[in-house]
């Protein structure tokens, strides 16, 4: 049953009014394919727009905190933990990008993390669009998650 809908089919927000807050803790990922050389200017640190990492970290913070602003059925959270980590990787030549987020409350952070994976990835293609229009952004997943009346999730799917 899809929760954000009426009986009679319109849009709503859930209510999570009588849920308990416990903590919750979600891991996506995804990552963008990239020639050689885009990914050794990321590396070298020597792209002409600066650090691309460092600032798509910060774009998917700021993602992650303002999920409720670009997903129209979110609640707002207090976050109270946003970590984004990027991977190099040189076969294929891609920048896998990790988001693990957490709060105390009554619904899941699923979502931003998600969230913060792809505007990190969506901010690395804006900074590197200018060498390299062929990158892909793909394989935005989610890893596991946890809290709440479900409890832990991990994801079938093995890391890789």
């Amino acid at each position: 049953m899809f929760t954000h809908f009426t009986p009679q089919g319109a849009a709503q927000m859930v209510d999570i009014g009588d849920k308990p807050e416990t903590a919750r803790h979600a891991v996506a990922e995804g990552l963008i394919l990239m020639q050689p050389e885009t990914l050794a200017l990321i590396e070298s640190g020597g792209h002409a727009k600066g650090d691309v990492l460092g600032v798509a970290r910060l774009a998917g913070i700021m993602a992650a905190k303002r999920t409720s602003e670009l997903i129209p059925l979110a609640h707002p959270l207090a976050l109270t933990h946003v970590a984004i980590d990027f991977s190099l990787e040189p076969e294929p030549p891609a920048v896998r990008c990790r988001a693990t987020v957490e709060t105390v409350g009554r619904t899941g952070v699923e979502m931003e993390a998600l969230g913060a994976v792809a505007i990190g990835l969506l901010t690395i293609y804006d900074m590197c669009k200018a060498v390299d229009r062929g990158m892909r952004i793909g394989e935005i997943r989610l890893i596991e998650k946890s809290g709440g009346r479900s409890g832990h999730w991990p994801s079938p799917e093995p890391l890789g």
